[in-house]
């Protein structure tokens, strides 16, 4: 048993310190679907931004895993339009979230010199609510008026989904589900392109997330990695 702890823990030494990490920042194209079967229509892609942290260990040339923290805006905007567009409620939210994560790394080598690549990436991450605000702005019969919130997130268990009095700038605080994406590792710079499947059910009173797939998270992400150390 001690020696099995003893090479457990060389082990992960050895990788932690082959990792490379990298300052990340970029865009976040944000909406939540509206439909059963977890479709966007009528909402409107909100942008808003990524900034963190990642490390990659090293494993191999084709193959690594990705770690990383980073605060993240998530959200949509939707827009309605009545009494032939005379009229109109435009509501935006825009909760903020530190994301958690971990992805498996294919990597494709380009050049061994640079260490460039062209890569492919998956994995789970989880999330915790931690600002943002929602704003609604409407005109009705001329009359206009708009109001701004700060969220407020709810403490209800991450994988149920009943919350109490749910609506646009009351959401639950946990957020989890998978990533998918891909990118080039220019050696100097890491492109990547990233789309998040929220898997729980944000702001919703229903109590199972599969019941349907209607008010989950999905994120379009475009961000640039620049390695620190390298």
């Amino acid at each position: 048993m001690k020696k099995m702890t003893v090479m457990l823990f060389v082990t992960l030494v050895t990788i932690g310190a082959k990792a490379q990490f990298y300052a990340q920042g970029g865009l976040n194209l944000a909406n939540i679907t509206n439909t059963n079967n977890g479709q966007t229509e009528k909402n409107h892609w909100l942008p808003t931004f990524n900034a963190g942290l990642i490390s990659r260990f090293g494993i191999s040339s084709s193959f690594d895993l990705e770690l990383g923290i980073l605060f993240t805006g998530k959200g949509s905007k939707a827009e309605t339009y009545f009494n032939n567009d005379a009229d109109y409620v435009k509501t935006k939210f825009n909760p903020l979230y530190l994301e958690v994560p971990l992805n498996a790394v294919v990597k494709i080598p380009l050049d061994t010199k640079t260490k460039s690549n062209i890569f492919f990436h998956a994995g789970p991450y989880i999330a915790v609510g931690i600002g943002g605000k929602s704003t609604t702005e409407s005109s009705i019969i001329g009359f206009k008026s708009s109001s701004s919130n700060k969220i407020k997130f709810s403490n209800d268990d991450p994988f149920t989904s009943r919350q109490d009095d749910a609506a646009y700038d009351k959401l639950k605080r946990f957020d989890y589900g998978f990533n998918f994406g891909g990118g080039i590792d220019f050696g100097k710079l890491l492109l990547k392109v990233n789309y998040g499947v929220g898997l729980a059910k944000i702001n919703s009173t229903q109590s199972n997330n599969t019941v349907d797939d209607k008010n989950k998270f999905r994120t379009l992400s475009i961000s640039l990695g620049i390695p620190l150390g390298r």
